[in-house]
């Protein structure tokens, strides 16, 4: 018997091709400020930070609103887009959003610490948007003291779309102002990593020190600051020094009063 070779069932690709569309990322949506525009709650902003990683530059922040009826194609988690593609967007985005940038320095990162630095950036640039929004999205788990509700999205940028589009416009941001200092301190290729602690931004520490765009309590800072400005660096007292000077002083003490009986 001879059987039909085109006879034969294909195989099921169904749980192939549904496990394949799970595992591809879900682009950032408009779903959720459409939502809040559907309750009459208008504006909505997003907003996004850039650079809380590095061990130079500052951390800018961006708050976006976008134009229900003039939103660009193609945003999205600035993570997920190539420096072509955000550069694009980011003209579109301003061209056709609301747009605010926030700058929190390396000073202020010292003295506050990188979340208060960042939390700090990300209500600024809020406040300095050109219309007060009623509603505010922020990526991330901390919710900003601000004058109208704010919602705290994990995972913000890839999710909702406006952090999504501050995202961009934080990044790019960011990336010209450390081309901008790749200038001004030559040899540390800020141009190249931004600031953060690649090998190459590790080696030009060691080698020429930190600059005052570096972020002096980062640890690969601090170090190189040891190295090469030992005299600003403050000489950690030993604990256990002072303690054995305390019982001294009060072993003395009780000697001397019982010397007087």
């Amino acid at each position: 018997m001879i059987r039909d070779k085109s006879a034969k069932k294909p195989a099921n690709d169904a749980p192939k091709k549904a496990a394949a569309k799970r595992a591809a990322p879900v682009k950032a949506s408009f779903r959720r400020e459409r939502a809040l525009i559907k309750r009459g709650v208008w504006p909505v902003a997003g907003c996004d930070e850039a650079g809380r990683g590095p061990l130079a530059g500052p951390v800018v922040a961006a708050a976006v609103i976008l134009a229900p009826d003039r939103i660009p194609r193609g945003i999205d988690d600035s993570k997920r887009l190539t420096a072509e593609e955000r550069e694009k967007l980011f003209d579109k985005i301003c061209a056709t959003a609301q747009v605010s940038v926030a700058v929190a320095s390396p000073a202020r990162i010292d003295r506050d610490n990188i979340l208060r630095a960042s939390l700090w950036a990300l209500k600024r640039a809020v406040v300095a948007l050109p219309e007060a929004p009623r509603h505010v999205f922020v990526d991330g788990r901390d919710r900003l003291d601000t004058a109208c509700d704010c919602e705290a999205v994990i995972g913000g940028d890839g999710i909702v779309l406006s952090i999504a589009a501050a995202s961009i416009v934080a990044k790019v941001t960011r990336d010209r102002l450390m081309c901008a200092l790749a200038q001004d301190c030559p040899g540390y290729g800020f141009e190249q990593h931004k600031g953060y602690g690649v090998p190459e931004h590790l080696a030009a520490l060691d080698r020429l020190g930190p600059t005052i765009h570096h972020r002096s309590f980062f640890a690969p800072v601090a170090a190189a600051r040891a190295k090469h400005m030992p005299w600003t660096v403050e000489p950690v007292q030993d604990l256990f020094e002072v303690a054995q000077v305390e019982v001294q002083v009060e072993t003395s003490v009780e000697i001397d009063a019982s010397a007087g009986l």
